[in-house]
């Protein structure tokens, strides 16, 4: 059982890093509200469990994580897209998520549906890391 906290844990706390503000040329988040559930440093990583919500037409904006994420869909569907601008991932209730860490990992979460889009996410950072850094949107026609 204290497995599977941790994992939520540090799926959330990776998403909730994407929703902080970064960089000048950032794409801020739109619609979105969360709630830490639990939090925890570990021999030098932070593990942090978030409730993410984001609302009809809302988005993420764009950004990356210092750290590894984990998510679990509980509501609506999750629309995510790459730096390429093409690479979509469509993720509805019970899907999980992981997503990499790093600058050349660059991506957005969209709410594309007409209900709310319900996370549980445990992020897994360096100790002191935010949950996600901004980035500027990488020449999409959508922000």
């Amino acid at each position: 059982m204290r497995a599977i906290h941790r994992f939520t844990l540090a799926g959330v706390a990776a998403f909730s890093l994407a929703l902080l503000p970064g960089t000048a040329n950032a794409t801020p988040s739109s619609g979105v509200s969360a709630t830490i559930l639990a939090q925890t440093t570990v021999g030098g990583k932070d593990y942090i469990l978030r409730e993410i919500t984001i609302q009809p037409g809302g988005s993420t904006g764009w950004h990356y994580h210092d750290g590894t994420l984990y998510a679990v869909v509980k509501e609506g569907t999750l629309t995510r897209t790459e730096s390429d601008c093409t690479t979509n991932h469509t993720h509805k209730p019970g899907n999980t998520i992981v997503e990499p860490s790093g600058a050349d990992h660059v991506h957005i979460g969209r709410n594309l549906g007409t209900s709310p889009v319900v996370l549980d996410v445990l992020y897994v950072n360096p100790a002191g890391s935010p949950l996600a850094q901004d980035a500027a949107n990488p020449g999409c026609s959508f922000q």
